[in-house]
């Protein structure tokens, strides 16, 4: 009998196994939707509903790097033991790869999974079954230069270019691409470290920037300060800020003496040419993903109780 679309999605929505599976499942069993889960079931393809609504904080992130461009991913997982299985680090390496072919989120989980006719979240849908835990892919980016590099850097590696924190740092120049990376790499280390949020002033929010003038302002006010001092008070404290926030006017993780601009036109010399730090990302896992708090006591009392 014909399978509609309808019907297919219909099956996965139930069960959360692959397009295709459903699919299959279907034909199998002439289009009976209880009776194409139970096969899901019995092939460990259909993943049990609880595991489906199971938040998914942990995991890793990966990068992956080319010539001249390099991608970073965030797939999840819902303890950190299933981060140590081999079988979920091959699956963040693979996505990773696929990343630095498409890039953002939406075209890296439409793309085909390495070795595979089905998508990434089809693949990561699937896995799901045979890891045991629920699993999603959350994010993707790229950086591409036209000269120069893109360094990448993992903290706290659990395997080569997988763990907990990943940066990418790209720069643009014509001199040196080695030397250039090397000092990418270092900037990238600093932004692990210090978490920027912006690459410099200009991109840095307006609304931000006017919170924290009228912040400083508000403080002088209840100094006393005449206006004129006023305002020279509230342009130091902004130079503070941008200091504490902006990557090229923070003071260089490697050499505190030094800013990460100041660090550039230093490393410009070994380069041997100008250099311009072009965009960085930082992925680290499971920010903003409200994890659930469950009481370990309870649930202990309600297994015995079943």
């Amino acid at each position: 009998m014909s399978i509609s679309a309808a019907q297919v999605k219909e099956l996965r929505d139930l069960t959360g196994a692959g397009m295709m599976d459903c699919k299959a499942a279907l034909a199998e069993t002439n289009g009976d939707m209880e009776a194409a889960v139970d096969w899901l079931r019995k092939k460990g393809i259909a993943k049990a509903d609880k595991k489906a609504g199971r938040t998914a904080a942990e995991g890793l992130i990966g990068v992956d790097a080319g010539v001249r461009e390099a991608a970073v991913v965030e797939v999840n997982s819902e303890t950190d033991f299933v981060a140590r299985n081999d079988a979920f680090q091959q699956i963040v390496a693979n996505v990773s790869k696929v990343a630095l072919a498409y890039g953002k989120t939406e075209a890296v989980a439409n793309a085909k999974y390495p070795g595979s006719d089905k998508s990434v979240t089809d693949t990561i849908k699937d896995a799901v079954g045979t890891i045991g835990e629920n699993l999603g892919f959350r994010r993707s980016d790229k950086l591409t230069v036209s000269q120069g590099a893109v360094a990448t850097y993992i903290h706290n590696a659990v395997a080569d270019n997988l763990g907990k924190l990943g940066v990418l740092v790209a720069i643009e120049t014509a001199g040196d691409a080695h030397k250039a990376s090397a000092f990418a790499r270092q900037v990238a280390m600093h932004v692990a470290a210090t978490n920027p949020q912006s690459l410099d002033i200009d991109a840095l929010d307006p609304a931000a920037i006017e919170r924290e003038k009228a912040i400083f302002s508000d403080q002088a006010r209840a100094s006393g300060k005449p206006e004129n001092i006023i305002e020279k008070m509230v342009e130091g404290r902004l130079r503070k800020f941008y200091e504490e926030v902006v990557l090229l006017k923070q003071a260089f993780v490697l050499n505190p003496d030094v800013t990460v601009e100041q660090a550039l036109k230093e490393a410009e010399k070994e380069i041997g040419a100008p250099a311009k730090i072009t965009a960085y990302l930082r992925f680290a896992l499971g920010e903003g993903i409200e994890k659930e708090e469950t009481d370990f006591a309870a649930e202990v009392a309600a297994a015995v109780k079943k």
